[in-house]
């Protein structure tokens, strides 16, 4: 099943495609899942922010907004994520744009996994798997 990259009010173009395609399937199926249909938006902080509006009754930005369309075991979405908002982030936290965007992507497939970040406990948690995902990207040719 296709995962794909859609851009929608920013001006981005992803990188290495096929690299993150591949990388996305295989975390999924290392986590005993099949992947779906997973469509990426990248978009900008006025849109995620319309979009929290909206459907989440939030009045912020965010870097990532995730629809969950995951049926048995075949993990399915859509997954929002502000380009503006991922910059801010890496600046923030001091690390590289493209892994932020990365860690984020993954954040909304852990999320369409079923993880929750309510709380610290749940957060570490999401972090931790998030981190291996990101070591599984620099292993992946």
């Amino acid at each position: 099943m296709p995962v794909t990259f859609h851009t929608e009010q920013t001006k981005f173009d992803l990188k290495q495609k096929l690299r993150h395609k591949r990388w996305i399937k295989q975390w999924i199926v290392l986590q005993n899942a099949v992947c779906g249909n997973i469509s990426y938006v990248f978009t900008s902080n006025k849109r995620i922010k319309l979009i929290n509006q909206q459907y989440l009754n939030h009045n912020y930005f965010t870097d990532v907004i995730t629809f969950d369309y995951t049926e048995d075991n075949r993990i399915s979405g859509d997954v929002f994520i502000s380009i503006d908002e991922v910059r801010t982030n890496a600046g923030r936290f001091g690390t590289d744009e493209l892994e932020e965007l990365r860690r984020v992507m993954i954040h909304g497939v852990i999320h369409l996994l079923g993880y929750n970040d309510s709380n610290d406990e749940e957060r570490a948690i999401m972090r931790k798997m998030e981190n291996e995902a990101l070591h599984l990207w620099l292993k992946e040719v």
